[in-house]
């Protein structure tokens, strides 16, 4: 489906990105988004035909040989660093695919309506809720709560996202936020089941068993199903790392697709980078 807009980089209405992902379902194709935290990664996952490209912190910082956690925490302003990234290097060099900005909606300092009307200015088609709070547990989680910095304002800024005519697809960790999502308008949730594993800096420890991924997956699904029956569902996180593990999510539950972020764009260039790298020095000196 040509881009309406002349150039790069240009936006897609809410609609018309709707329509390019049923396109690839009647295809018989998974949706697959990738996390991009540079315009090289951008250009060649585009080019692998992927069907979104999400901006968001901590692929800065997944680039710069860093846990992805480390978007979470105060290492920079989140919603700048996410703009910066889409204006500079990713909204330049991509062609047809809609990208979509990941947008921390409990920044205090922002007010929303504005900054999402800057990034809608930008030239994203969609936003998605990163750094979220959905991935925060125990007492830190209610502290954030409690203070005004609540997962609350993540489900009022996909609300508005869709009054402004801008696709969302949004990270959850609990049925009962997917099922608030689905009640704000969401058009994609996320079943984020904890960080990815594997690779040089992904977690090894306190890990979700397959049977566990698989079930509160599904789990998610089913509370936004009961609000609606109009939003993709895509898995990420945890265990699922490899197109077969992929092939595995879709086959045990309701998910169209995946999103990868360290599960695409770290391990791909750790795994090719390493490889390429002992190539050249096996090639042996002949003098």
């Amino acid at each position: 489906m040509p881009n309406p807009w002349t150039g790069t980089g240009n936006p897609y209405t809410r609609a018309e990105v709707i329509e390019r992902l049923n396109d690839t379902l009647s295809k018989g194709e998974p949706i697959i988004a990738a996390g991009a935290g540079t315009g090289i990664s951008a250009k060649f996952i585009e080019k692998g035909g992927a069907d979104l490209i999400i901006i968001y912190n901590s692929g800065r910082f997944r680039m710069m040989g860093h846990g992805s956690t480390a978007g979470m925490m105060a290492y920079g302003d989140a919603n700048a660093i996410a703009m910066e990234i889409g204006e500079f290097e990713v909204l330049p060099v991509v062609n047809e695919i809609p990208v979509i900005c990941g947008v921390h909606a409990t920044d205090p300092r922002r007010r929303m309506w504005h900054w999402l009307l800057k990034v809608k200015d930008m030239g994203f088609s969609g936003v998605n809720n990163f750094p979220t709070h959905t991935i925060v547990d125990g007492h830190f989680r209610g502290v954030l709560e409690e203070t005004g910095m609540s997962v609350e304002k993540e489900f009022e800024m996909v609300g508005l996202a869709g009054r402004m005519d801008m696709f969302s697809i949004v990270y959850v960790g609990s049925p009962e936020e997917a099922k608030r999502m689905a009640e704000n308008g969401a058009d994609a949730i996320i079943a984020h089941v904890g960080t990815t594993v594997g690779g040089s800096i992904g977690v090894t420890g306190a890990v979700a068993t397959w049977d566990d991924t698989i079930q509160r997956t599904q789990e998610i699904i089913d509370a936004a199903k009961s609000v609606r029956d109009d939003i993709f569902y895509l898995c990420h996180g945890g265990p699922i790392n490899t197109p077969e593990d992929v092939d595995r999510m879709l086959s045990a539950t309701d998910c169209v697709g995946f999103v990868g972020a360290s599960s695409l764009e770290r391990m791909g260039v750790e795994e090719s980078l390493t490889s390429l790298t002992r190539e050249f020095k096996s090639v042996p000196l002949k003098r």
